[in-house]
C-alpha cells in the first residue's frame, strides 16, 4: 500500500480510500463491519460516507444508516483514531434529506452534528459538501448544467458565509478540513479564493467521478490540482462496475448495482460496451484483472489523493485489493490513452 499527502492537510492516507455508500442497503451490518476490518488489515486508514448514505436507493428511512453503522463499528472495536475519517452534508434538492433544504450555516450545523452522535466520535477529519447548492454537471448533468443562470454575487456570499462557518467549526475542534465533492474547477478556485481573502479554512479536496470512462477531471481540474495542492478524490473508479465486465453482453448479475438500478444513473449508453470491450482488451493483453488495472490507474494519477474503493459484498472488496501493488507502466498507460481517444465520454 502505498501512502500520500491528503491535500495540504498534514494527514497521510492510502492511496485507496474505503466507500461505504451501500453499507445498510446491499451490505448488510455484519458484512460492513467485516469490510471496515480487512481493509484495516490491507494498510486502508481513509473511509469515505455522507450522511444520506445508503444508496441504492436514497431514502428517508435510511438516511445516516451508513454513518451509524460505521459509528457502531468504532464503538465496538476502540479503532476510531485508526482511521481519518471523511463524510459529506447533502446538497440541494435530495428530497430524502432535510426536504431538500440547501446548504446553509444552518443546515450544516444541524448535519454535523447527527453525523457526530452516529458515527460516535467528536470530530469529522475531512467534512466536504456533497454537492454545491448552484448545481454541478455530475451525475450525467452536463447536457443540461446552464452556469449562464446563476447568480455570482449570491453564490459568492454562500461561499463567504460557510467558509465562516467552517472557520467555527475548526476552532471548536469538530471538523478538522474541508472538502468539496461534485465541483467544477471555477467553483473550487473560488472556495480558495474567498478563503485566501477571508484567511478561512481552505479546501484540500474534491471528490468527483474519475474513472477510464469519465476523465473530465483531465481537461480542467488537473491543473488547479498540481497548482494549488488539492487533491483529487475519485469515485466510481469501476464506473458503477461497468469496467469489472460483468455487465457486457447484457448480463444483469443478482444483486449487483445495475439490478437496483438499470442505468447505473445514466451510465449506460450505446457506446459504453464498445468502450469497456476495449479496456478489457488492454487488460487481457496485458495479463492484468481489469478490475486491478482501472483501480490501479485511477489511484496513480499524479493529482489523486486516494481513489475511492468501494464493494458490495466482501469477494468484491477482496479482489479490488488486488490492486494495491498494481503498476502502470508508460506502455500500459499509453494504451489506456489510446482507448480514450477512440472511444472519449461515452455516456
Amino acid at each position: 500500500m502505498q501512502y500520500r499527502p491528503l491535500g495540504r492537510t498534514g494527514l497521510t492516507v492510502s492511496e485507496f480510500c474505503l466507500g461505504t455508500m451501500t453499507y445498510g442497503s446491499q451490505t448488510g451490518l455484519e458484512d460492513a463491519h467485516a469490510q471496515i476490518e480487512r481493509a484495516l488489515d490491507a494498510g486502508i486508514n481513509f473511509m469515505d460516507a455522507a450522511e444520506m448514505y445508503p444508496v441504492n436507493p436514497v431514502a428517508k428511512e435510511t438516511v445516516g444508516r451508513t454513518e451509524e453503522i460505521i459509528g457502531d463499528w468504532f464503538a465496538k472495536t476502540g479503532k476510531r483514531d485508526d482511521w481519518i475519517v471523511a463524510t459529506k452534508i447533502t446538497g440541494e434538492g435530495q428530497n430524502a434529506v432535510r426536504d431538500g433544504a440547501p446548504i446553509t450555516p444552518e443546515s450544516l450545523t444541524e448535519a454535523l452534528e447527527a453525523s457526530l452522535k452516529r458515527l460516535r466520535t467528536d470530530v469529522i477529519d475531512l467534512y466536504q459538501l456533497h454537492w454545491p447548492n448552484r448545481g454541478s454537471y455530475a451525475f450525467r448533468k452536463s447536457w443540461t448544467f446552464a452556469p449562464w443562470e446563476q447568480d455570482r454575487e449570491a453564490t459568492r456570499q454562500h461561499m463567504h458565509d460557510v467558509l465562516g462557518w467552517l472557520g467555527e467549526q475548526v476552532e471548536r475542534g469538530t471538523i478538522r478540513h474541508f472538502g468539496l465533492s461534485n465541483e467544477s474547477c471555477w467553483g473550487t478556485s473560488e472556495w480558495l479564493r474567498i478563503a485566501r481573502e477571508t484567511g478561512t479554512p481552505e479546501v484540500q479536496t474534491v471528490q468527483n467521478e474519475y474513472s477510464l470512462l469519465y476523465r473530465q477531471a483531465d481537461l480542467d481540474l488537473a491543473e488547479l490540482f498540481v497548482n494549488e495542492g488539492v487533491g483529487l478524490l475519485p469515485y466510481s473508479p469501476l464506473a458503477a462496475g461497468l469496467l469489472t465486465g460483468k455487465y457486457q453482453g447484457g448480463a444483469v448479475p443478482a444483486g449487483s448495482r445495475m439490478s437496483v438500478n438499470g442505468t447505473l444513473g445514466g451510465r449506460v449508453s450505446d457506446r459504453v460496451f464498445p468502450a469497456v470491450d476495449a479496456y478489457l482488451d488492454v487488460a487481457e493483453r496485458f495479463g492484468l484483472d481489469p478490475v486491478h488495472m482501472a483501480l490501479a490507474w485511477s489511484a496513480r494519477r499524479p493529482f489523486v489523493a486516494a481513489s475511492i474503493l468501494g464493494a458490495s459484498t466482501d469477494a468484491q472488496l477482496e479482489r479490488a485489493l488486488g490492486a494495491v501493488g498494481v503498476t502502470i507502466s508508460d506502455e500500459l498507460a499509453a494504451e489506456l490513452d489510446a482507448v480514450h481517444k477512440a472511444h472519449p465520454f461515452p455516456y
